[in-house]
């Protein structure tokens, strides 16, 4: 991630290259038209709530910092990542859908004889500099080189744990498409990827790559990557639509009722990925809860459990401060009681919805217990008196 270049912005007269590009020229024009463009800034569907400032950074350092608290976001050893990924990637998939989740919000989806790559993340650190920010907690399961062609790219938004530098690097001397929310594209270019293999789209536009139709749909976030965040590149979730099968990534997203608009026309189904991890009551409405995770995907699919739920953006990095096997052990509790198919693989580990679904929990051996505060411990049972004299309605 290193290297600078000069900068208008007067940030010393240098920008670290990972920072990418601010959009300019035609693309701003084509921002500044859109639907979801207002006063300056790309808005979300819904509003977003911002809790009172007074005390909340206090209370943030507080519980970044204090020791046991950081102990339980992270790992107590190595994370068992699936070392077979390649081999199992060989052939092609029997039900012609197969997802491979690598880590945080990176899969790979096997659909109907196409390759889609969503978010991919093969960087050390998800940051702007190679010597500061969160670091992986496993390592990717296997090269980005070693996958073979992709033919398309999706990114959801430009933030470092979604839009990764040395990643776009290694794919830009690739023939690999992408496809990208409305001003993304002005990074890749700035990183060396060509106009001419760049779909820019925003809200509800689509295009067609081969045999799949790939279509930007809303999400509730936000985007920026320097020091001032201009709010000129559009965030998104995508809907992944081929001959056969339909799948949908959500990106980032705070839970909001656009669930339902886009599952009425685009779904249902065949499976989700649905962000679940780096939540916290600071922000509430960008990041969603394992509950909302799940809610999110039943709405997705017309209100009945249908399809299986990835859950993705947990487990690779630490980004917020819940315990770090938290999304995982809760999203298995939410799926559980909505009698929804969830699939819980290691990282590498590829498998197809159609078929035998990974659901060992696999993070346990190496977590902190997690807590389930909506479970009450279970009262010792009494047995009942049977000597007294009985009353009215039978009971002593």
């Amino acid at each position: 991630m290193s290297g600078f270049r000069p900068s208008s912005s007067g940030w010393g007269g240098l920008r670290p290259a990972a920072f990418g590009a601010d959009p300019s020229g035609v693309r701003l024009e084509r921002i500044r038209r859109s639907p979801n463009f207002a006063d300056g800034v790309f808005v979300n569907p819904e509003g977003t709530r911002v809790r009172p400032s007074g005390g909340v950074a206090s209370a943030m350092a507080k519980g970044y910092f204090n020791k046991e608290e950081r102990r339980r976001r992270a790992p107590t050893g190595p994370v068992p990542v699936h070392s077979g990924t390649l081999a199992d990637l060989a052939g092609p998939p029997a039900s012609r859908l197969r997802l491979t989740w690598m880590g945080h919000s990176s899969v790979l989806a096997e659909i109907d004889g196409h390759r889609v790559l969503f978010d991919p993340v093969w960087g050390e650190r998800c940051s702007p500099f190679a010597f500061a920010g969160p670091r992986r907690l496993h390592p990717v399961p296997a090269s980005l080189a070693a996958l073979g062609p992709v033919d398309v790219v999706v990114i959801s938004h430009d933030h470092y744990d979604h839009l990764d530098l040395p990643t776009i690097k290694a794919l830009a001397g690739t023939d690999t498409l992408f496809a990208v929310p409305l001003g993304v594209g002005a990074h890749l270019e700035h990183w060396g990827v060509s106009e001419a293999r760049i779909r820019e789209l925003d809200w509800s536009e689509s295009t067609r790559i081969g045999g799949l139709t790939l279509t930007a749909t809303p999400a509730r976030h936000f985007c920026g990557r320097g020091l001032r965040n201009t709010q000129h590149t559009l965030w998104a979730s995508w809907v992944v639509a081929g001959d056969e099968h339909r799948i949908y990534h959500s990106g980032d997203t705070g839970y909001f009722t656009g669930f339902q608009d886009i599952g009425a026309e685009h779904g249902p189904f065949d499976a989700t990925m649905i962000q679940i991890g780096a939540y916290s009551e600071f922000w509430p409405d960008i990041h969603m809860t394992p509950e909302e995770g799940m809610r999110a995907h039943l709405d997705l699919q017309g209100g009945r459990p249908h399809g299986v739920l990835l859950p993705i953006h947990w487990g690779t990095f630490n980004l917020a401060m819940h315990a770090w096997a938290e999304p995982g052990e809760w999203t298995r509790d939410a799926a559980e009681e909505a009698g929804q198919p969830a699939a819980f693989p290691r990282p590498g580990a590829p498998f197809e919805p159609a078929g035998t679904l990974p659901t060992d929990p696999w993070w346990r051996a190496v977590s902190a217990p997690i807590d389930h505060p909506w479970r009450r411990p279970e009262e010792p049972r009494v047995a009942p008196e049977t000597t007294g004299d009985l009353d009215r309605d039978g009971y002593t």
